[in-house]
């Protein structure tokens, strides 16, 4: 085992048109595992998962993407349930949570993870509900130095109803990782009035030693104490649907990261740049299939080597 990943899992049901809603198993840290799983990494699975119809379809997603469930609880709650549909080309939730399995996820013990994990990923809505909040954060605590912690905000802000306390916390969120993806949307919707990547850059001085600010279709940049920016494109293609992009982007990442045996503040540009491509094709990738579908690394290589005109 190799990454962990914490948070919700759920229903998504994608609006086809005219209300024609099409179910698909999700939610930000499972999307990040499936993709981990079909890119090459051994990857385990942290939360509660209901025993509803729609809590054994989860299940028997992770199993059939080879993702290890010895961390996962289950309990007699129902299933988070969200809603998707895509407006001007970002996907807009409504979401049924309340009371739901993954947000009652609230272990005793607490897990000790396995000493062969490099990284433990974290964010999303998750981290809006108690107890499910509190116990990523002790997790992340009793687990700190052993791995290097991803957070992904993954803002969703319907289900934000105190934005001041909401910017308290993500202060705490921001202390205990080491590695940093966030969306250009989400900054924007933080910093209404600030320029994304000046915003992003002022999060290394809460301890992350790398953030790294999604684009969409113009890219990604890299940003780091004492180095200049490293901005990486986005191929070209033809976008069926963005569910799912940035977690695979995530996933993409870490599994390049595995084959790394450097510590992240002493990789090398060159070792980013490959890295940033690699989750950067993958995300591309995903975004050319309906719901949130990750590539396997043989496609992510294939379209890597494809020649571009």
């Amino acid at each position: 085992m190799k990454v962990v990943c914490i948070g919700e899992s759920l229903i998504d049901f994608k609006d086809t048109g005219h209300l024609n809603f099409q179910g698909f198993v999700g939610g930000s840290p499972l999307n990040v595992a499936v993709a981990t799983s079909r890119l090459g990494g051994s990857v385990a699975f942290a939360s509660k998962v209901s025993t509803d119809m729609f809590g054994e379809a989860i299940i028997n997603f992770m199993i059939n993407n080879q993702i290890d469930t010895r961390f996962v609880e289950r309990g007699n709650e129902p299933t988070t349930l969200a809603f998707v549909s895509e407006q001007d080309g970002d996907a807009h939730f409504k979401f049924l949570g309340n009371g739901t399995a993954d947000t009652c996820y609230d272990p005793n013990p607490l897990p000790k993870f396995p000493s062969t994990v490099r990284f433990i990923q974290y964010g999303s809505i998750s981290l809006l509900s108690e107890p499910m909040a509190s116990s990523v954060q002790r997790l992340l605590t009793i687990n700190k130095g052993q791995a290097m912690t991803v957070f992904d905000p993954n803002i969703r802000p319907a289900l934000i109803t105190d934005r001041q306390a909401y910017m308290q916390q993500l202060e705490v969120w921001l202390s205990l990782a080491s590695l940093v993806k966030v969306s250009t949307q989400d900054l924007n919707w933080l910093y209404p009035d600030k320029n994304p990547l000046a915003a992003a850059k002022t999060w290394l001085a809460h301890g992350p030693l790398a953030i790294i600010t999604t684009h969409g279709p113009k890219g990604a940049t890299l940003l780091r104490t004492g180095y200049e920016p490293i901005g990486i494109a986005a191929p070209e293609i033809k976008v069926v649907d963005t569910i799912g992009a940035g977690d695979t982007f995530t996933a993409a990442l870490m599994v390049a990261l595995l084959e790394v045996g450097l510590p992240l503040k002493e990789l090398p540009k060159e070792i980013w740049l490959s890295s940033l491509r690699f989750a950067i094709s993958a995300a591309a990738l995903n975004c050319t299939r309906a719901g949130a579908n990750p590539p396997n690394s043989d496609e992510v290589n294939q379209f890597m080597n494809q020649p571009r005109q």
